[in-house]
Protein backbone atom coordinates (compact mmCIF):
# COMPACT_ATOMS: atom_id res chain seq x y z
CA UNK A 1 0.00 0.00 0.00
CA UNK A 2 1.16 3.67 -0.74
CA UNK A 3 1.67 5.34 1.90
CA UNK A 4 -0.90 8.18 0.78
CA UNK A 5 -3.43 5.79 1.10
CA UNK A 6 -2.56 4.44 4.65
CA UNK A 7 -5.41 5.08 7.04
CA UNK A 8 -5.75 6.39 10.40
CA UNK A 9 -8.15 7.91 12.92
CA UNK A 10 -8.00 12.18 13.19
CA UNK A 11 -9.99 14.03 15.12
CA UNK A 12 -9.35 17.84 14.56
CA UNK A 13 -7.08 19.51 12.24
CA UNK A 14 -6.20 22.82 13.45
CA UNK A 15 -4.78 25.25 11.19
CA UNK A 16 -2.79 28.61 12.50
CA UNK A 17 -1.30 27.25 15.53
CA UNK A 18 1.89 28.65 16.64
CA UNK A 19 2.93 27.38 19.83
CA UNK A 20 3.40 23.60 18.51
CA UNK A 21 6.85 24.18 16.83
CA UNK A 22 8.11 27.06 14.85
CA UNK A 23 5.89 29.25 12.42
CA UNK A 24 2.71 29.14 11.75
CA UNK A 25 1.54 25.22 11.58
CA UNK A 26 -1.26 23.08 11.23
CA UNK A 27 -2.00 20.49 13.81
CA UNK A 28 -3.01 17.11 12.94
CA UNK A 29 -5.07 14.96 16.79
CA UNK A 30 -4.71 11.80 16.25
CA UNK A 31 -6.77 9.14 18.24
CA UNK A 32 -5.69 7.22 21.35
CA UNK A 33 -3.89 7.74 24.50
CA UNK A 34 -2.46 5.01 27.21
CA UNK A 35 -2.33 8.27 29.58
CA UNK A 36 -5.35 9.29 31.41
CA UNK A 37 -3.88 12.30 32.69
CA UNK A 38 -6.72 14.00 35.27
CA UNK A 39 -6.04 17.37 33.72
CA UNK A 40 -6.57 16.33 30.17
CA UNK A 41 -7.78 18.87 27.52
CA UNK A 42 -8.56 16.27 25.00
CA UNK A 43 -11.29 14.10 26.88
CA UNK A 44 -12.05 12.81 23.44
CA UNK A 45 -8.45 11.98 22.17
CA UNK A 46 -8.00 8.93 25.08
CA UNK A 47 -10.28 6.54 23.44
CA UNK A 48 -8.37 4.99 19.75
CA UNK A 49 -12.29 4.22 18.64
CA UNK A 50 -15.19 7.19 16.71
CA UNK A 51 -17.10 8.21 19.74
CA UNK A 52 -20.56 9.43 19.51
CA UNK A 53 -20.86 12.62 22.02
CA UNK A 54 -23.97 14.47 22.93
CA UNK A 55 -24.32 18.56 23.59
CA UNK A 56 -28.05 18.92 24.57
CA UNK A 57 -27.54 22.59 24.70
CA UNK A 58 -27.76 21.68 20.46
CA UNK A 59 -30.66 19.63 21.53
CA UNK A 60 -34.06 20.78 19.46
CA UNK A 61 -35.68 18.31 22.14
CA UNK A 62 -37.38 15.08 21.70
CA UNK A 63 -40.91 17.04 21.80
CA UNK A 64 -39.51 19.01 18.38
CA UNK A 65 -37.79 16.51 17.03
CA UNK A 66 -37.19 12.84 18.82
CA UNK A 67 -35.89 11.45 15.22
CA UNK A 68 -32.66 10.17 17.66
CA UNK A 69 -34.79 7.91 19.85
CA UNK A 70 -36.79 6.25 16.09
CA UNK A 71 -33.41 5.46 14.89
CA UNK A 72 -31.70 3.61 18.03
CA UNK A 73 -31.74 0.41 16.83
CA UNK A 74 -30.85 -0.96 20.47
CA UNK A 75 -33.34 1.26 22.36
CA UNK A 76 -30.32 3.16 24.29
CA UNK A 77 -31.99 6.63 23.96
CA UNK A 78 -35.26 7.32 26.60
CA UNK A 79 -36.61 10.96 27.65
CA UNK A 80 -35.54 12.79 30.53
CA UNK A 81 -36.99 16.45 31.02
CA UNK A 82 -37.71 16.71 27.60
CA UNK A 83 -34.44 15.35 26.41
CA UNK A 84 -32.81 12.45 25.47
CA UNK A 85 -31.18 10.20 28.13
CA UNK A 86 -28.74 7.66 26.51
CA UNK A 87 -27.97 4.41 28.10
CA UNK A 88 -24.26 3.40 27.87
CA UNK A 89 -24.82 0.20 28.39
CA UNK A 90 -27.22 -0.38 25.66
CA UNK A 91 -25.66 1.70 22.89
CA UNK A 92 -23.42 0.07 20.28
CA UNK A 93 -22.12 2.77 18.75
CA UNK A 94 -23.83 2.35 15.61
CA UNK A 95 -23.82 6.44 15.08
CA UNK A 96 -27.33 6.26 13.59
CA UNK A 97 -28.39 9.39 15.67
CA UNK A 98 -25.97 10.89 14.62
CA UNK A 99 -27.02 10.45 10.94
CA UNK A 100 -30.08 11.77 11.47
CA UNK A 101 -29.70 14.78 14.21
CA UNK A 102 -30.61 17.96 12.31
CA UNK A 103 -29.02 19.84 14.70
CA UNK A 104 -25.71 18.17 15.30
CA UNK A 105 -26.25 17.85 19.10
CA UNK A 106 -25.28 14.08 18.74
CA UNK A 107 -22.34 14.14 17.17
CA UNK A 108 -18.78 12.17 16.78
CA UNK A 109 -14.94 12.83 17.52
CA UNK A 110 -12.65 11.13 14.97
CA UNK A 111 -13.00 9.20 11.58
CA UNK A 112 -11.37 7.28 9.43
CA UNK A 113 -8.88 9.70 7.14
CA UNK A 114 -6.06 8.64 4.42
CA UNK A 115 -2.59 9.79 5.03
CA UNK A 116 -3.40 12.05 1.50
CA UNK A 117 -6.36 13.36 2.26
CA UNK A 118 -4.86 14.77 5.91
CA UNK A 119 -2.00 16.30 3.63
CA UNK A 120 -4.07 17.47 1.24
CA UNK A 121 -5.58 19.93 3.64
CA UNK A 122 -2.31 20.67 5.31
CA UNK A 123 -0.93 21.64 2.67
CA UNK A 124 -3.43 24.71 1.89
CA UNK A 125 -1.65 26.62 3.66
CA UNK A 126 1.84 25.91 2.42
CA UNK A 127 2.03 30.05 1.91
CA UNK A 128 2.41 30.37 5.56
CA UNK A 129 4.71 27.68 6.07
CA UNK A 130 7.08 28.89 3.44
CA UNK A 131 7.37 32.23 4.70
CA UNK A 132 7.38 31.34 8.58
CA UNK A 133 9.18 28.30 8.77
CA UNK A 134 6.23 26.36 9.43
CA UNK A 135 4.62 23.21 8.70
CA UNK A 136 2.97 20.06 10.21
CA UNK A 137 2.40 19.12 14.07
CA UNK A 138 1.26 15.64 14.99
CA UNK A 139 -0.47 15.40 18.20
CA UNK A 140 -3.17 13.83 20.10
CA UNK A 141 -4.40 11.68 21.82
CA UNK A 142 -0.54 10.39 21.14
CA UNK A 143 0.38 9.97 17.74
CA UNK A 144 2.80 7.09 18.05
CA UNK A 145 -0.44 5.07 18.97
CA UNK A 146 -1.12 4.35 15.46
CA UNK A 147 2.55 3.71 14.39
CA UNK A 148 1.83 2.83 10.79
CA UNK A 149 -0.40 6.06 10.16
CA UNK A 150 2.03 8.19 11.75
CA UNK A 151 5.21 6.50 9.90
CA UNK A 152 3.49 6.65 6.71
CA UNK A 153 2.06 10.74 7.36
CA UNK A 154 5.57 12.07 7.79
CA UNK A 155 7.33 9.71 4.99
CA UNK A 156 4.64 11.38 2.80
CA UNK A 157 5.03 14.66 4.49
CA UNK A 158 8.96 14.43 3.55
CA UNK A 159 8.39 14.34 0.11
CA UNK A 160 6.22 16.98 -0.02
CA UNK A 161 9.09 19.36 1.61
CA UNK A 162 6.34 19.49 4.71
CA UNK A 163 8.65 20.36 7.52
CA UNK A 164 7.77 18.05 10.17
CA UNK A 165 7.00 18.23 14.34
CA UNK A 166 5.34 15.68 16.34
CA UNK A 167 4.19 15.91 20.70
CA UNK A 168 4.72 13.19 22.38
CA UNK A 169 3.84 12.13 25.82
CA UNK A 170 6.62 9.36 25.54
CA UNK A 171 5.27 6.30 26.85
CA UNK A 172 4.88 4.42 23.76
CA UNK A 173 6.81 1.36 21.88
CA UNK A 174 10.85 2.52 21.83
CA UNK A 175 11.36 0.87 18.29
CA UNK A 176 8.07 3.14 16.84
CA UNK A 177 9.70 6.46 18.91
CA UNK A 178 13.00 5.93 17.57
CA UNK A 179 11.61 5.31 13.60
CA UNK A 180 9.02 8.53 14.17
CA UNK A 181 12.10 10.95 15.47
CA UNK A 182 13.94 9.79 12.32
CA UNK A 183 11.57 11.84 10.36
CA UNK A 184 11.01 14.61 12.02
CA UNK A 185 12.06 18.11 12.53
CA UNK A 186 11.78 18.42 15.74
CA UNK A 187 10.18 16.52 18.82
CA UNK A 188 8.19 18.12 21.28
CA UNK A 189 8.53 15.72 24.46
CA UNK A 190 6.29 15.91 27.58
CA UNK A 191 7.83 15.08 31.33
CA UNK A 192 4.86 15.43 33.91
CA UNK A 193 6.64 14.68 37.03
CA UNK A 194 9.56 12.64 38.36
CA UNK A 195 8.33 10.90 41.48
CA UNK A 196 6.99 8.06 39.89
CA UNK A 197 4.15 6.98 42.50
CA UNK A 198 2.96 10.81 41.83
CA UNK A 199 3.36 10.08 37.97
CA UNK A 200 1.26 7.05 38.25
CA UNK A 201 -1.44 8.76 40.52
CA UNK A 202 -2.14 11.41 37.84
CA UNK A 203 -1.83 9.50 34.75
CA UNK A 204 -2.38 6.38 34.91
CA UNK A 205 1.17 5.15 34.25
CA UNK A 206 4.00 5.40 36.06
CA UNK A 207 6.95 7.54 33.83
CA UNK A 208 9.69 4.79 33.70
CA UNK A 209 8.91 4.18 30.26
CA UNK A 210 8.92 7.74 29.38
CA UNK A 211 12.34 8.77 30.82
CA UNK A 212 13.87 5.48 29.44
CA UNK A 213 12.47 6.93 26.25
CA UNK A 214 13.49 10.36 26.53
CA UNK A 215 16.90 8.91 27.10
CA UNK A 216 17.01 7.02 24.09
CA UNK A 217 16.38 9.67 22.19
CA UNK A 218 19.00 11.85 23.14
CA UNK A 219 21.45 8.97 22.39
CA UNK A 220 20.72 7.98 18.70
CA UNK A 221 19.60 11.65 17.34
CA UNK A 222 22.11 13.77 19.40
CA UNK A 223 21.05 16.73 16.49
CA UNK A 224 17.39 16.39 16.89
CA UNK A 225 15.99 20.14 17.87
CA UNK A 226 13.63 18.93 21.16
CA UNK A 227 11.35 21.39 23.16
CA UNK A 228 10.70 19.29 26.57
CA UNK A 229 6.89 20.67 28.16
CA UNK A 230 5.65 20.18 31.86
CA UNK A 231 2.03 21.02 32.30
CA UNK A 232 2.00 22.69 35.28
CA UNK A 233 -1.55 21.57 36.96
CA UNK A 234 -2.87 22.41 40.33
CA UNK A 235 -2.35 19.87 42.85
CA UNK A 236 -0.31 17.89 41.14
CA UNK A 237 3.12 19.65 40.29
CA UNK A 238 2.36 23.24 40.58
CA UNK A 239 5.57 23.61 43.43
CA UNK A 240 9.03 24.85 43.26
CA UNK A 241 10.35 21.20 43.75
CA UNK A 242 8.67 19.49 41.00
CA UNK A 243 9.97 21.92 38.58
CA UNK A 244 13.57 22.21 39.80
CA UNK A 245 13.39 17.73 39.75
CA UNK A 246 12.50 18.36 36.05
CA UNK A 247 15.60 20.82 35.94
CA UNK A 248 17.84 18.66 37.23
CA UNK A 249 17.21 15.85 34.96
CA UNK A 250 17.25 17.33 31.90
CA UNK A 251 21.07 17.50 30.84
CA UNK A 252 22.94 20.34 29.19
CA UNK A 253 22.77 19.98 25.61
CA UNK A 254 22.75 21.72 22.67
CA UNK A 255 19.10 21.87 20.53
CA UNK A 256 17.64 21.06 24.33
CA UNK A 257 15.11 23.58 25.77
CA UNK A 258 12.34 23.64 28.45
CA UNK A 259 8.85 25.13 28.54
CA UNK A 260 5.86 25.21 31.00
CA UNK A 261 2.54 25.38 30.00
CA UNK A 262 -0.25 26.50 32.24
CA UNK A 263 -3.06 24.23 33.44
CA UNK A 264 -6.66 25.33 31.79
CA UNK A 265 -10.15 24.39 31.79
CA UNK A 266 -11.33 25.23 28.51
CA UNK A 267 -11.73 21.20 27.44
CA UNK A 268 -14.15 20.82 30.82
CA UNK A 269 -17.20 20.99 28.43
CA UNK A 270 -15.97 17.66 26.22
CA UNK A 271 -16.08 15.45 29.48
CA UNK A 272 -20.58 16.72 29.68
CA UNK A 273 -20.80 15.66 26.29
CA UNK A 274 -18.95 12.24 26.70
CA UNK A 275 -21.10 11.86 29.61
CA UNK A 276 -18.25 12.20 32.01
CA UNK A 277 -16.92 13.88 35.15
CA UNK A 278 -14.68 16.13 35.03
CA UNK A 279 -11.40 14.97 36.90
CA UNK A 280 -10.22 18.43 38.41
CA UNK A 281 -13.67 20.22 39.51
CA UNK A 282 -13.29 23.83 40.13
CA UNK A 283 -9.12 24.08 40.41
CA UNK A 284 -7.50 26.92 39.48
CA UNK A 285 -4.00 27.66 38.66
CA UNK A 286 -1.94 30.24 40.66
CA UNK A 287 -1.16 32.65 38.27
CA UNK A 288 1.87 34.14 40.50
CA UNK A 289 2.98 30.98 41.09
CA UNK A 290 2.98 29.78 37.48
CA UNK A 291 5.17 33.31 36.74
CA UNK A 292 7.77 32.18 39.53
CA UNK A 293 7.58 28.57 38.23
CA UNK A 294 8.37 29.89 34.60
CA UNK A 295 11.22 32.11 35.87
CA UNK A 296 12.79 28.83 36.79
CA UNK A 297 12.74 27.40 33.20
CA UNK A 298 13.85 30.23 31.46
CA UNK A 299 16.78 30.28 33.85
CA UNK A 300 17.39 26.91 32.79
CA UNK A 301 17.33 27.94 28.85
CA UNK A 302 19.21 30.75 29.59
CA UNK A 303 22.25 28.97 31.19
CA UNK A 304 21.75 26.17 28.34
CA UNK A 305 22.32 28.83 25.36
Amino acid sequence: MLDKDVLGTVFNVQKFTVHDGKGIRTLVFLKGCPLRCKWCCNPESQVFAPERVFNVGKCLSIEECGRCVEACPNQAISELDGFPLIDGTRCKGCLKCVEVCPAKAMNVYGEKQSVGEVLDRVEQDGVFYSRSGGGLTLSGGEATGQPDFALALLREARKRHIDRVMETCGHCDTETLLSICGLLNSLIFDIKLMDPARHKAATGVDNALILRNFGQVLKTYPALPILVRTPVVPGINDTEADIQAVIDFLPRRKGLSYELMAYHRMGQPKYGYLGREFPMGAKILDETLFKRLTSMAHAWNAGNE
